[in-house]
């Protein structure tokens, strides 16, 4: 069953995007399949079947986050240093943690949302036999 909410149409009785993306949730069935490590794809959802592999997230949530969070994080490093004028190993310390556990829980959330919203959207890697033959020149 289909309904229409504030942010478009959603099916009743599926995860919404950002529970999804969060908990790693499968798009059709809303088990929690979607993923088999930190940030890697399971081949295939455990309860229904769903073949994740047939979606093309590609890199673009990394780049994205590179450049986010590497602004995030040269600027709180800056502040830091303005305020307390820690040694450099107490930068080390803190940021090089901070940035790991930043960029693998917003890559997995990230990269769950991309492929919930090619799921919804119908996207994915289409076939020799879908695409047209390519015509002589």
């Amino acid at each position: 069953m289909r309904e229409s909410g504030p942010s478009g149409e959603f099916e009743i009785g599926r995860p919404g995007l950002g529970k999804a993306a969060l908990f790693g949730l499968c798009p059709q069935c809303d088990a929690k399949s979607m993923f088999a490590g930190p940030v890697a794809f399971s081949e295939k959802c455990d309860s229904c079947g769903l073949d994740y592999s047939r979606f093309n997230v590609g890199d673009g949530p990394a780049a994205l986050l590179t450049m986010v969070i590497g602004a995030v994080i040269i600027v709180l490093a800056f502040l830091l240093d303005i305020a307390v004028r820690p040694p450099f190993w107490v930068h080390a310390l803190i940021w090089i943690p901070v940035t790991v556990a930043m960029v693998v829980l917003s890559l997995r959330a990230t990269k769950g949302a991309l492929l919930t919203l090619e799921y919804r959207n119908k996207a994915g890697e289409s076939s020799a036999a879908e695409t047209p033959a390519d015509s002589a020149l």
